[in-house]
């Protein structure tokens, strides 16, 4: 088992938290990393594009003119792809994009994200997430105690409105309950705020 700091809201180390290696020790596991965010990003495509090709384009039956004599290049339809109002040559079409991946690797996925992420430095775990009030200020001063200007995410323990609200309004603060957090918002932010209860609860589901 490794020790980690752990800290306050005001940035003072309160103690160590005690981190189960199975899990916040995994090795850096780049492939499954890949297919997890590969997964994601594509389940979040709708897929709904769609547009006609010349054989579904409305009109176009009568010749333009006739084949010859006329000094112009031969023309079937006006509804050709290189007409004006004309069908597209390959049409994309409504198609699923959805992936799917097993229990298994999701979760090594994750770990192993969140284990390197520990290792850069990139994790701060904080013994309570709570803010005084519901105000972005609350949240500005917050990150301006742990010095973090670039994307957070904070992964809270339980839903929290004030905590939400403080949040809301910053474009580089992102807040995930634990049970949703995932391996690609894990990798796209800069720096992850785990609260005391959030790593307890995933070490409880996922350590065994």
């Amino acid at each position: 088992m490794a020790n980690v700091k752990l800290y306050n809201m005001e940035a003072a180390e309160v103690g160590t938290l005690e981190l189960n290696d199975d899990l916040f020790g995994m090795e850096y596991n780049e492939a499954l990393i890949h297919q997890a965010v590969v997964t994601r990003l594509s389940n979040e495509r709708q897929g709904t594009k769609s547009t006609l090709t010349r054989a579904e384009v409305r009109g176009g039956g009568a010749k333009p003119w006739r084949q010859k004599g006329t000094g112009r290049a031969r023309q079937g339809s006006t509804r050709s792809p290189q007409w004006t109002k004309g069908g597209v040559v390959f049409a994309p079409k409504s198609r699923d994009f959805s992936k799917k991946m097993n229990i298994t690797a999701k979760r090594i996925a994750l770990f192993s994200a969140l284990s390197q992420k520990i290792r850069d430095d990139e994790v701060i775990f904080v013994d309570e997430l709570k803010v005084a009030a519901p105000k972005t200020k609350e949240m500005v001063k917050f990150l301006a105690s742990f010095k973090l200007e670039k994307s957070v995410l904070i992964v809270m323990d339980d839903h929290d409105e004030a905590l939400l609200r403080a949040a809301s309004n910053l474009e580089k603060v992102s807040t995930v309950p634990v049970e949703l957090i995932n391996t690609y918002d894990v990798v796209k932010n800069a720096k992850l705020v785990i609260s005391k209860k959030a790593a307890e609860k995933m070490q409880e589901v996922y350590g065994e």
